[in-house]
């Protein structure tokens, strides 16, 4: 599977609901006439008039800040809507909330041998957000395990290739922070795009050696 995120192709709720009420009034309005005045015919039509404004109704749905919504059709992935406010979409589709607010995962002390064999103690940071709802929700089973599970294995990989104190023959963890930090952002960011998420910032948070 290779999806990728595309835009929903939406109308705008507003339009849908001033539709639903047209259509639910006017078909309540005939089915009352039509109990007042049996001889009127239009009993049959209030009563599709109405049931086609509750199937109207069904479509509406609202798209908060910070949310988008992924539309699913009899199995088949039809798009995203990330437009805020009243929106409409197919009634009969499942439409599945996504939050694309910024998040941090924190990983918990980690007891690792850095590059020279020492043991030590090492916790992360990582900061991302969703970017590919489709990716997020079809090519992995839960994205936010998943990025827990992928930023525990970079820092483990990250903390064992380097030793923790190079005394100037070459890169520390201790002594070259900044660029280490750099590289672990890149190898996190390489696992988790298949799942769609984009890195924005990770860093260290606790490094020592391991007593």
């Amino acid at each position: 599977m290779n999806l990728r995120e595309r835009r929903g192709l939406t109308p705008p709720g507003s339009v849908m609901l001033l539709l639903t009420l047209l259509l639910l009034g006017g078909g309540g309005l005939l089915i009352y006439r039509s109990a007042q005045n049996p001889a009127q015919a239009n009993m049959a039509v209030g009563i599709v008039l109405v049931v086609v404004g509750f199937i109207v109704w069904r479509g509406l749905m609202t798209v908060s800040p910070g949310e988008a919504k992924v539309i699913q059709f009899l199995g088949r992935y039809t798009g995203t809507v990330r437009h805020q406010g009243l929106r409409w979409a197919n009634p009969f589709a499942t439409k599945r909330t996504i939050s694309i607010r910024i998040r941090n995962t924190e990983i918990p002390v980690l007891k690792v041998n850095d590059a020279d064999g020492n043991p030590i103690e090492v916790a992360a940071v990582v900061i991302w957000q969703v970017a590919d709802t489709a990716r997020a929700v079809f090519e992995v089973d839960n994205f936010i395990t998943f990025v827990a599970a992928q930023t525990e294995t970079a820092v483990r990989h990250i903390a064992g290739s380097y030793p923790y104190d190079a005394h100037g023959r070459g890169l520390s963890l201790r002594d070259n922070a900044d660029e280490i930090t750099r590289r672990m952002s890149e190898e996190i960011a390489q696992r988790v795009q298949a799942a769609g998420v984009a890195v924005v910032e990770s860093r260290l948070t606790h490094l020592a050696f391991a007593p």
